[in-house]
């Protein structure tokens, strides 16, 4: 099991999947060079043997027969774009894609830059062909929501403004199951001492403590800690584990106490009532018992996102979490679904969002023959855009001929 099974994805307004259990987290982040190795597959798996004879059955997805000219939109993409993506996967190639991906390892990561866009469709067209997903019901449209990874300012030191604490992961986690509740490890003597001086960073404000938990993962801007060039020093902080007690969303906790609405339920609404009730926020939080815990990594390249369930970087726009069981891991897929856009109350005629990803991730909720969780990247544009992500989709999985 991936760590990305645990917890995440209630993306920034902590309301798309935290209202509807969106919660998992990232798969434990490694530094160490990528290398092809041979895969492994859990027992059980079943994969698809495509053979042009007809559809194909997933535990929890059908695939059909399609061509790419069902592929709305297909000649428009810069699929360049995603051949970083699909060389990544190709480091990790899972069963049936040993050919094809031998042949990508040799054109190498900067191939698909190299080329124009239409040389790269037709490798594609000559190597893979297209299934479309369906629900095990026939059902053609699913949902695509969206995650991210949060960029914050951070202290190694707590002063009078960074008070709030990410922990490394106490030395008893492993062995005391469950671990503390959030509650008690605020409250209890002896469920503090576990996490006294295992303190990573400091963070300026609870919600953003909370924000980072959800998310799994993030990157911080260590105020105290500056380059060369005299300029914060940004670290990675990867998901290190959590005291096996269960998610509960504030936004949900939120609306039961009729703070808001479900239909008004938003990350900047949740924000409003921490600024109207400052003495409620700890009971506010505290709703949520899981607590996360992190390690730190060097940042070796800030072009690149954390590292997802298959064990490749995550590229935004690029790479999007599935259900394995309807998708395998490294996968490329096409998307047509539309580019999620602020309220308004005259909304602007929908854009389409048509183009190739690969499947990279897993989360918890992200369960079903048609679904998808798509990586908008990282800082303040990725947290509104995936705060805003809940749109109709539908798919094809590209697979090898």
């Amino acid at each position: 099991m991936t760590v990305y099974q645990f917890y995440k994805r209630a993306t920034a307004a902590l309301v798309v999947c935290s209202l509807a259990a969106c919660s998992s987290g990232p798969s434990g982040r490694s530094t160490a060079p990528i290398v092809a190795r041979a895969p492994v597959v859990a027992p059980g798996t079943v994969l698809p043997q495509p053979d042009g004879r007809g559809d194909l059955v997933r535990p929890r997805a059908l695939w059909t027969p399609a061509q790419y000219t069902d592929l709305p939109g297909w000649s428009q993409d810069r699929v360049s774009e995603s051949w970083p993506a699909l060389w990544q996967s190709c480091q990790r190639p899972g069963p049936g894609w040993a050919t094809v991906c031998a042949e990508v390892r040799e054109l190498g990561v900067a191939w698909g830059r190299q080329v124009a866009d239409d040389f790269v469709r037709q490798w594609l067209e000559g190597h893979l062909r297209p299934w479309r997903l369906n629900t095990l019901d026939g059902q053609t449209t699913g949902l695509l929501t969206g995650y991210f990874e949060p960029l914050l300012d951070a202290r190694r030191k707590p002063d009078a403004r960074f008070q709030y604490p990410l922990y490394r992961a106490p030395a008893d986690l492993g062995v005391r199951k469950p671990h503390y509740t959030r509650a008690e490890l605020d409250t209890l003597p002896e469920a503090r001492a576990s996490v006294a001086g295992r303190e990573v960073v400091y963070l300026a404000d609870p919600l953003d403590a909370l924000l980072i938990q959800v998310q799994g993962s993030g990157r911080v801007r260590v105020q105290d800690e500056l380059t060369a060039q005299g300029q914060p020093r940004t670290v990675r902080l990867a998901f290190a584990g959590h005291n096996d007690q269960p998610y509960q969303s504030v936004a949900r906790w939120l609306v039961d106490q009729g703070a808001f609405t479900l239909e008004q339920a938003s990350w900047p609404a949740i924000r409003t009532w921490a600024v109207q009730n400052p003495q409620r926020v700890p009971e506010m939080l505290r709703a949520n018992p899981r607590m996360v815990f992190f390690k730190e990594e060097a940042l070796l390249d800030p072009q690149v996102g954390p590292v997802g369930a298959q064990g490749v970087p995550l590229i935004p726009g690029r790479s999007v979490a599935v259900d394995r069981e309807a998708v395998p891991l490294g996968t490329p897929m096409w998307l047509d679904s539309t580019v999620p856009q602020p309220w308004s109350p005259t909304p602007p005629a929908p854009q389409s969002l048509q183009r190739l990803v690969v499947a990279q991730d897993t989360g918890g909720a992200i369960i079903g023959g048609v679904r998808a969780d798509y990586f908008w990247g990282w800082g303040d544009e990725a947290l509104a855009q995936a705060g805003r992500t809940k749109q109709a989709m539908s798919a094809w999985v590209l697979w090898p001929r």
